[in-house]
């Protein structure tokens, strides 16, 4: 059996930038990712959005991670050479009942400590983006998007430049909490036991699956994972877009957002279904109501403009029931403290902003392993 310091399970963008901070800091670290390479989950599967940290509740990991989190990202995109842009996001009001919800977005942002929202008007929306119909708008400047895969190789990079070791192919099966550490059993190949003095549980869609799978862990430390499958689709031709375009919730209307990549092409999504287990099958049920929730700000969208993308899903704590953004909707992250087992980290609930937040967590996660 082999004896290492920490093990990180999971190799998406938050497993790199736990594992860079805690080889960083001259931790012996081994990565464990189940897929053929890192970030093939949830981490690729997204809008890639650096979120300004506007919709959180004030007193949630979220709201903290993620303000944190953009603030070191945008540094660490620069500092590193990786694409990104910072090309703002509005809100936009679409009726007159949506205007006295932008105010509750500058309410939210400025608890969590984001300044520089502002309210427009709808001369000011039409100037900044011709194509979208609204009443006004929140303007949040410090919103943009960046390169994740470029991201994801940058903090590999770092992380085994600090001595770090990816191991790909190697599923942790099952586990145990023992007296002289954690032992895991890892697939793959050739099925082998590992003894860890630390274990980080960053296995996004199958955190739940591996904690549950670790002998001794106290009963009610795991939770139940929803699985939120979302859709995006692209369109056909040029963008009319300059910004990200999200337009205020509405109860009986799916919201549908505006999305751009680096390369300028435009995506809406994502929506939201209930799924039982991990399928990122497509599906175009959907279509026609994706076509009505963009015509609300963007009347001029062709029929046929809609092009099926991809998919990805959310490892949601909250369920069906639970709002958005709700207070059960936040991360878990939790160490012995929590649980009882010495050396152990879990983390669950990793979703957005889970990119945005993924420096800020790493090191969140580097300090509560060096007090373990």
């Amino acid at each position: 059996m082999h004896n290492i310091d920490c093990a990180v399970i999971g190799a998406g963008a938050v497993g790199l930038a736990i594992a860079r901070e805690l080889a960083l800091a001259g931790r012996e670290v081994i990565m464990l990712e189940a897929e053929p390479t890192f970030g093939a989950h949830t981490s690729s599967r997204n809008s890639e959005v650096i979120h300004a940290g506007i919709s959180y509740p004030a007193d949630s990991l979220k709201a903290r991670f993620c303000v944190q989190g953009k603030h070191a990202l945008y540094q660490y995109c620069a500092r590193r050479g990786i694409d990104h842009a910072r090309i703002g996001k509005l809100i936009v009001a679409t009726g007159p009942d949506d205007l006295a919800g932008l105010q509750g977005y500058v309410r939210r942002a400025q608890e969590a400590g984001v300044n520089d929202l502002r309210m427009i008007d709808q001369h000011e929306l039409a100037d900044l983006e011709p194509a979208v119909r609204g009443l006004g708008a929140v303007h949040s400047p410090s919103t943009g998007i960046v390169d994740s895969h470029g991201l994801m190789l940058a903090l590999l990079g770092d992380a085994e430049n600090a001595g770090a070791m990816l191991v790909a192919n190697s599923p942790v099966l099952d586990g145990e909490i023992a007296h002289e550490g954690i032992v895991l059993r890892l697939g793959g190949a050739q099925q082998t036991e590992i003894l860890c003095a630390n274990v980080v549980n960053s296995a996004g869609l199958c955190a739940t699956r591996v904690a549950a799978g670790l002998k001794n862990l106290a009963a009610g430390s795991v939770p139940r994972i929803h699985y939120a499958r979302g859709r995006y689709y692209t369109m056909s031709g040029a963008s009319p877009f300059r910004h990200l375009v999200y337009p205020v919730t509405r109860e009986a209307t799916m919201r549908v957002h505006v999305t751009l990549d680096l390369a300028g092409q435009c995506r809406f999504g994502p929506d939201l279904e209930w799924i039982d287990e991990v399928d990122y099958r497509f599906g175009d049920e959907r279509e026609a109501l994706f076509y009505a929730g963009i015509r609300r700000y963007f009347p001029a969208l062709p029929d046929g403009a809609l092009q099926p993308g991809y998919t990805g899903i959310r490892p949601r704590l909250a369920g069906p029931d639970a709002p958005l953004h709700s207070g059960a909707d936040d991360f878990r992250i939790e160490g012995p403290r929590h649980h009882g087992a010495k050396g152990l980290v879990n983390l669950f609930g990793i979703e957005s902003p889970g990119l945005t937040a993924s420096l800020a967590i790493g090191q969140y996660v580097r300090d509560m392993v060096a007090q373990a």
